[in-house]
């Protein structure tokens, strides 16, 4: 069945009848959710906190990622 088709039987509904379609389908969305896209990791967080290499290395980094705990 094509979308134009099921369209066209949603547009023959009664107006009365467009809750119990909206129950039923909210009903089938949840019984099979939808896989959310699988995408591609773009990286363009790395060298972030490149101004602060200077400072810190990732040993004191670390330690200090221990004291915000």
């Amino acid at each position: 069945m094509t979308n134009n088709e099921i369209y066209q039987k949603i547009n023959h509904l009664p107006k009365e009848l467009m809750p119990a379609l909206v129950a039923y389908l909210d009903f089938l969305l949840k019984q099979h959710p939808q896989e959310l896209p699988k995408t591609i990791p773009t990286f363009n967080w790395e060298g972030g906190l490149s101004e602060i290499k200077s400072e810190y290395d990732s040993v004191s980094l670390q330690k200090k990622s221990l004291e915000w705990r």
